[in-house]
């Protein structure tokens, strides 16, 4: 075992796949024994189901979603309704929000890793890790006993009350929210001729209800009923509570008492389930200590504005397997690690804890204007937003406005400019992506049909593009984890390195072998030169 996974949620379960991927031996633990837990997210973002291609899981999951999805945004007496598809995002293959339950997205990669061989170890529980300096070691408690393990890495993926950032003693910064979060699974009378119930979009129509409490919505993606309710209100205050998970029962007075406050006319039928779900917007710091990591929930909590939850944790996840991977030797058909594996594993908290302090900034503004019961933010939702309703529709006509906005909630715009693994060759390559930004999809031809680039690049590891005039690269520069391609539709004699995740790593104006073999050596992607006397 090179990975040691603690926790079998959306993160837990797409980075043991990103390091199976890259090489790892990977093994998954969850101390939950029944996979099924009410999904708290319900949207996948674009740059999320790009990072995911690579592992041959996003068509499972586009099969499951609403991919053309159409929200109805209420506000007091005016009804503007929105498509969230085919957005003008002209440089993704998924130019749409796709509204999919966390648990069939847990569903789909539980099937993967099944496929390759690795099984979710349910009912068994970390009590202890420790760095140890040269690898890890932890203590697991299942109904076989007491075992100790010694791994070269453990990850946290245990969310917000994370054993693993315990252990590791990493600090917990920022604070709770004064606002809790409502959800619920029922069946609703539409048949009382009254409010908004009569004006339903169909089975993909999201509906949304702006109230001086708080914002209400309703999604038709109900685990045990018709719909699923998610509503804010100020927080109960209970003790002891487990921020960011299903807490104590909503009474079904206290649900019918949010659906009229927020002017829905309606009476629940039948209530399946209930929960309020305390909140709490925190960041730690740093993300690894020695061989502990922390990854999604376990490293940062945020409101659920935006959507960010799930989708930060996969890409937290996707970001940090291929260097486990890479790390233990997976790239090289090795199982140690070269002496330069802590460049490529500290580059992942330099990176992802960037990209999460930016979405704490993000999540806690658009919570503030979504939740908050203060005056200005409850006038603006009741008072300022029907007013200006009118204004809404020709404001979502322009879609390079929505799809700017979708590109930043998504992390389409997230770089690793500064990162030491983002290099420029020599001479510099113009007009080409810079190191640390995401590749974007175009369309190239590689001596056949035009094709989309990330649908070329539809496999784990490292992929090297060349210009059309490049020269070629010697026999000894690609790994068993490096592909070539030549783009024909490309004048030049550049070169660009993508790494794993989607990112530029290393450009050149030429092919340059001597600068991108350092580069490779320097993520793990090939064998680092031998040392001269």
């Amino acid at each position: 075992m090179d990975v040691l996974v603690v926790g079998a949620g959306t993160t837990g379960l797409t980075l043991a796949l990103q390091a199976h991927a890259h090489g790892a031996r990977v093994r998954v633990v969850e101390r939950r024994t029944d996979p099924f837990r009410p999904s708290r997210a319900l949207i996948l973002h674009p740059r999320t189901l790009e990072v995911l291609y690579p592992l041959g899981v996003t068509d499972a999951l586009l099969e499951s979603a609403d991919n053309a999805p159409t929200a109805r945004l209420h506000l007091g007496s005016r009804v503007v309704e929105t498509g969230l598809a085919d957005l003008a995002l002209s440089d993704t293959a998924f130019p749409h929000l796709s509204l999919l339950r966390q648990m069939d997205v847990e569903r789909v990669l539980t099937q993967a890793l099944a496929d390759r061989g690795v099984t979710v170890e349910r009912g068994t529980e970390l009590i202890a890790a420790r760095d140890d300096g040269h690898s890890a070691s932890a203590v697991l408690r299942s109904r076989q006993g007491l075992e100790e393990v010694r791994c070269p890495f453990v990850v946290g993926c245990d969310g917000p009350a994370s054993t693993v950032r315990g252990c590791a003693g990493i600090g917990w910064h920022g604070r709770p929210y004064a606002v809790e979060v409502v959800l619920a699974d029922l069946d609703l009378d539409s048949g009382l001729g009254l409010g908004a119930l009569d004006e339903l979009s169909g089975p993909s129509g999201a509906q949304v209800f702006a109230g001086r409490q708080g914002l209400l919505f309703l999604f038709p993606l109900g685990e045990q009923a018709t719909w699923r309710l998610l509503a804010t209100r100020a927080s109960a205050g209970e003790s002891g509570r487990d921020f960011g998970q299903p807490g104590s029962a909503v009474p079904a007075a206290e649900l019918q008492s949010l659906l009229s406050d927020a002017g829905l006319q309606a009476r629940i039928e039948r209530l399946a389930w209930s929960a309020r779900v305390p909140l709490q917007c925190r960041l730690a710091r740093p993300f690894r200590r020695g061989r502990l990591f922390l990854a999604g929930d376990a490293a940062h909590n945020y409101s659920p504005a935006t959507g960010q939850g799930m989708n930060a944790g996969i890409q937290d996840a996707v970001n940090l397997g291929w260097k486990l991977g890479f790390a233990a030797g997976g790239s090289r058909g090795e199982s140690t690690e070269w002496p330069g594996a802590d460049v490529l594993l500290d580059s992942y908290d330099g990176e992802r804890r960037a990209a999460a302090h930016r979405r704490v900034i993000l999540t806690h503004t658009a919570f503030w204007a979504e939740a908050s019961t203060g005056r200005i933010p409850s006038w603006l939702r009741a008072v300022a937003a029907p007013r200006a309703a009118p204004a809404v529709p020709a404001l979502l006509n322009r879609r390079r406005l929505v799809a700017e906005a979708v590109r930043i909630i998504s992390q389409l715009r997230v770089n690793y400019r500064g990162s030491p693994l983002s290099v420029e060759g020599t001479p510099r390559l113009r007009g080409a992506p810079r190191p640390g930004d995401r590749l974007p999809d175009a369309t190239v031809s590689v001596g056949g049909p035009p094709e989309r680039l990330h649908r070329l690049l539809d496999r784990p590891g490292v992929h090297l593009l060349l210009q059309r005039d490049a020269d070629p690269l010697p026999d000894a520069v690609p790994g068993p984890l490096v592909s070539v391609l030549r783009l024909a539709n490309s004048p030049g004699r550049g070169l660009v390195a993508v790494r794993p995740d989607g990112h530029v790593g290393f450009r050149s104006g030429t092919t340059d072998p001597a600068g991108l073999t350092g580069w490779l050596s320097l993520i793990g992607a090939a064998a680092p030169p031998p040392v001269r006397p």
